[in-house]
């Protein structure tokens, strides 16, 4: 039985290495999830095999304990099956966030467990319960205020006066009683408080952050809740559990830090500078913007040799993603050179527009990052932004009085002509001004994304079939 548990555990760390690696390509990716899954289905049909080593007292609680986990089971993959059918891609950010956070309550209820059955463990398992403990609770605190951020019930950063002191107070809390713990376990009292802390902890550390910096809170979430997996399946001598924990720690660390660096920030400043606080300083926008009727920019469109699409989060919303292909498309026919440029935080997840874009087909050779786009838009026609706005906010570039002076963007005021696709004139989800929609070269297309590109199809149809 041993050695089956063991070959089950080698073909899972198999499956999801191999998975991972397959995801870091846009081609290969849904063979890798579906490798993943595979993997986690392997370990967790496996962990029922451990009924046949059960003995003691453990056996007279054992017809009670396996209704439980196929209880738990059940539900989980109903309700998992049942939310994935329906979930919009929109609000795919939301169920990552939520998903981030099940892993870290799963991660801190086994510390919970483990250290209020088995006090009297070596003291480096002791340490690693622990940590992992305090690991799962802020990743579970901090990715259900990041849900309740992405899904419109906290609409506002909360950021009271003295909350960097409140929170150093909170930490010192949490490290003090889980310091404490060795010595005086089982205690359930201290473990109430160290991990009653430890949530505090998450929820406060997240409730300030806001704007632009939701994906790297989202991406640090994920990683906290590998790591602390991987230290739970350290206490529980689980092989599988620790790989697992393990890779998807150490991407969403890597990811973490690279998306920080796309954004010229430090790790440090995004959790704790207030980003986005209206308090800081900025030059007062002036100007009018300049509505342009859709036909007007079709007809531009069409005539363009060079075109580059900036999608953003508002393209999500209106679910606009085919129709900008079918755009790109129609003017691939008429002998222009087009492009998508994406940004590494446009939209509010990693990776959220290449899976927009993937999902309407477009091929990958099409999609450009930021450094390597940037040097064409001063040879581009037309940029037509679709639903983005920060990320093409030039006040990064020249403003030091805006909060997001110094993160990179993709120069779209560069190119000969602007087109901004936008159902109002808000601001973006930072809430910064954006001069780009006041600048000569810039017109905007005020209406739904989706409306407006079938528009614009039709248009240069019906333009095209003048001729």
């Amino acid at each position: 039985m041993e050695f089956l548990l063991q070959f089950c555990d080698l073909v899972t760390a198999f499956l999801l290495i191999y998975g991972l690696k397959r995801m870091s390509s846009p081609a290969t990716a849904s063979s890798g999830i579906v490798l993943a899954g595979i993997g986690m289905l392997v370990v967790t049909l496996a962990s029922f095999l451990y009924v046949f080593g059960v003995g003691g007292e453990a056996r007279a609680h054992l017809p009670v304990n396996l209704l439980l986990a196929g209880l738990a089971l059940l539900l989980g993959v109903g309700w998992s099956w049942w939310r994935g059918e329906r979930v919009p891609l929109t609000a795919m950010p939301q169920m990552v966030a939520l998903y981030n956070g099940m892993g870290g309550a799963a991660a801190a209820a086994i510390a919970g467990i483990e250290l209020l059955a088995h006090p009297d463990v070596s003291n480096v398992r002791l340490a690693i319960a622990i940590a992992g403990g305090f690991i799962g609770s802020f990743s579970f605190s901090g990715s259900l205020i990041a849900w309740a951020k992405l899904e419109g019930r906290l609409r506002k950063p909360w950021r009271p006066r003295f909350l960097q002191l409140g929170n150093g107070l909170v930490l010192l809390v949490a490290v003090a009683s889980g310091t404490a713990m060795p010595a005086l376990l089982p205690n359930p009292d201290l473990l109430l408080l160290f991990f009653s802390f430890s949530l505090l902890f998450g929820a406060l550390i997240t409730l300030p952050i806001g704007g632009a910096d939701m994906p790297v809170v989202i991406s640090l979430c994920n990683a906290c809740t590998g790591i602390a997996v991987g230290f739970e399946g350290f206490v529980l001598n689980h092989p599988a559990l620790m790989i697992a924990g393990t890779v998807v720690g150490a991407a969403g660390s890597l990811l973490t830090l690279l998306m920080a660096r796309a954004m010229n920030r430090s790790l440090g400043n995004i959790l704790f500078s207030n980003f986005g606080d209206a308090g800081q300083e900025a030059s007062q926008v002036t100007g009018q913007l300049k509505p342009i009727s859709t036909e007007d920019a079709a007809a531009t469109l069409c005539y363009a040799r060079k075109v580059i699409f900036v999608p953003g989060y508002g393209l999500a919303a209106a679910h606009a993603q085919q129709k900008l292909y079918e755009l790109a498309k129609r003017l691939q026919e008429e002998g222009a050179d087009v492009k998508f440029a994406i940004h590494p935080v446009a939209g509010r997840m990693p990776g959220h527009m290449d899976v927009l874009l993937a999902e309407a087909g477009v091929p990958y050779e099409m999609i450009v990052g930021l450094e390597e786009i940037n040097e064409e838009f001063p040879a581009t026609d037309v940029a037509l932004v679709v639903g983005a706005n920060d990320i093409i906010n030039p006040a990064a570039r020249t403003e030091k009085g805006s909060p997001i002076y110094g993160m990179p963007i993709l120069d779209v005021d560069k190119a000969r002509q602007v087109y901004v696709i936008k159902r109002g004139q808000g601001k973006g989800y930072a809430g910064v001004e954006n001069p780009l929609f006041l600048a000569d070269n810039c017109r905007m297309v005020y209406g739904d994304a989706q409306q407006v590109l079938i528009q614009m199809l039709q248009s240069i149809k019906e333009l095209v079939g003048q001729h």
